[in-house]
């Protein structure tokens, strides 16, 4: 009997996990076909700044907030160096927000899109370059 409920506990905590969606702090987040990525690039050039731990323990974590339950997944890139060795880097940064739909993208950003853009000089005096797109692969 003891047998018979850890069993049935079991079954009951796998079947639960396989029905959770993926959120953005999930770690072990796989991009799919069809997902939208926003990639916010944050070009590098003469006087340009760029505070990355204020990015990655503010601005991103309340990007994330905001934005869900429609927000799938974020992630972020810190600029190292160019192609080739010893060359600067192109961007200093660069973000990714991924959502299941360009609907739910519209949907999330929409009524708080003023309130993440007005953050930004929090962080850098860099314009942020960004690009939608659907994944392919």
């Amino acid at each position: 009997m003891k047998t018979n409920i850890l069993l049935l506990l079991l079954v009951i905590s796998i079947f639960v996990t396989g029905c959770q969606q993926t959120t953005s702090n999930d770690e072990t987040f796989i991009p799919k076909k069809g997902m939208i990525k926003v990639t916010i690039l944050y070009p590098n050039d003469n006087w340009k700044t760029f505070d990355m731990d204020y990015y990655t323990n503010k601005h991103m974590p309340m990007v994330d907030s905001l934005l869900s339950p429609f927000i799938r997944h974020v992630a972020i890139d810190k600029g190292v160096a160019g192609g080739i060795s010893d060359t600067a880097t192109p961007y200093l940064a660069i973000g990714y927000l991924y959502f299941d739909t360009i609907a739910d993208y519209e949907s999330a950003f929409g009524p708080h899109g003023e309130k993440i853009r007005t953050d930004i000089p929090n962080y850098t005096n860099i314009r942020p370059v960004v690009q939608i797109s659907e994944i392919i692969q």
